[in-house]
């Protein structure tokens, strides 16, 4: 069974820490954005982060800069796992400030792939398994595209397999 990623209590936690150490929404940005500043990437706005527990899905780039910034792991969110301490393996790596954290999304189609191949199913029973996700999702994820929040948390349980296996860091 997948756990759900729990996108309100990733907000709440937020709000929180930012209230803790007496920053305004536009201060946090700035914090968060911090590792874009030596990059061509557009940074976060504010809204997109204040406004992230009312959205269905949140694009990986931004969880995972939030994720950065508050030292968590995305599966410290699933629902069930409040209480477990993180492993050493779900630590999202550290590339440094001028790095932006973001999906391997080829990468985690590769470990898709050779998990399908392994388990001698089509990319359709895959897909029957994986809620909310068609085969030709799964398959695109061979040309790069980004992927968001919940979403991809279901891939990497479904993988058995952290998400921070599938971090890296970017220039962009």
């Amino acid at each position: 069974m997948l756990a759900r990623f729990d996108m309100k209590r990733l907000h709440a936690t937020l709000d929180a820490e930012r209230r803790a150490r007496g920053l305004s929404w536009s201060e946090l940005a700035n914090e968060i954005n911090k590792p874009f500043e030596s990059t061509p990437s557009i940074p976060i706005s504010v809204a997109t982060i204040r406004d992230m527990s009312s959205k269905s899905s949140v694009t990986g780039a931004v969880v995972l800069q939030v994720l950065r910034w508050l030292r968590r792991t995305p599966e410290s969110f699933l629902a069930g796992h409040e209480d477990a301490p993180p492993k050493a393996e779900e630590a999202l790596p550290d590339p440094g400030p001028p790095l932006i954290l973001r999906f391997d999304t080829r990468a985690l189609y590769a470990a898709l792939e050779t998990e399908r191949s392994d388990r001698g199913l089509t990319w359709k029973q895959i897909a029957c398994e994986l809620p909310g996700f068609t085969a030709s999702m799964l398959t695109n994820l061979s040309t790069g595209p980004l992927i968001g929040f919940p979403r991809v948390m279901m891939l990497t349980q479904w993988l058995r397999r952290p998400a921070a296996s599938f971090v890296r860091g970017r220039a962009r």
